[in-house]
C-alpha cells in the first residue's frame, strides 16, 4: 500500500517536474515576426539586380581622430527583400536576420520614400 502511495508521489512530482522545464523551454522560444530588440540600419538603395536582394549603402559620420572633422564613411549591406518593387534611389529601413547567404544577414523591414 505504501509503495503505491509512494509511486503516485513520485508520479505527480515527476510530472510536475517535466511540465515546468517544457513550460520554461516553450517560454524561450521566440515566435516568428514578433518584435525583438534587432539592430536596424537606414540606408539608399544602390543596387537591385539580384533576385530577392538589394544592396543598400549605408552612411556614418566618423570623427577623426587628429583633426576633429567628421568623415562620412559609407558601407554597404545585402538585403533580403521579398518585395519586387524596390528600385535603386529608395529610402529603406533594413533590421538583422540570421544569415540567409555568405554576405547577406540583413533583410528589409520597410520602404521609407520611394526614388523619383
Amino acid at each position: 500500500m505504501t509503495d503505491t502511495v509512494n509511486s503516485q508521489i513520485t508520479d505527480d512530482v515527476n510530472s510536475q517536474i517535466t511540465d515546468d522545464v517544457n513550460s520554461q523551454i516553450t517560454d524561450d522560444v521566440k515566435v516568428a515576426g514578433a518584435s525583438q530588440n534587432k539592430r536596424t540600419k537606414t540606408g539608399v538603395v544602390v543596387s537591385n539586380k539580384m533576385q530577392k536582394t538589394v544592396v543598400v549603402a549605408v552612411e556614418n559620420l566618423v570623427k577623426h581622430g587628429m583633426y576633429q572633422k567628421y568623415i562620412k564613411r559609407t558601407s554597404k549591406f545585402l538585403a533580403h527583400s521579398e518585395e519586387p518593387g524596390i528600385n535603386i534611389g529608395d529610402r529603406v529601413v533594413i533590421e538583422e536576420t540570421r544569415p540567409l547567404s555568405k554576405r547577406k544577414r540583413w533583410a528589409v523591414r520597410e520602404v521609407l520614400d520611394k526614388a523619383s
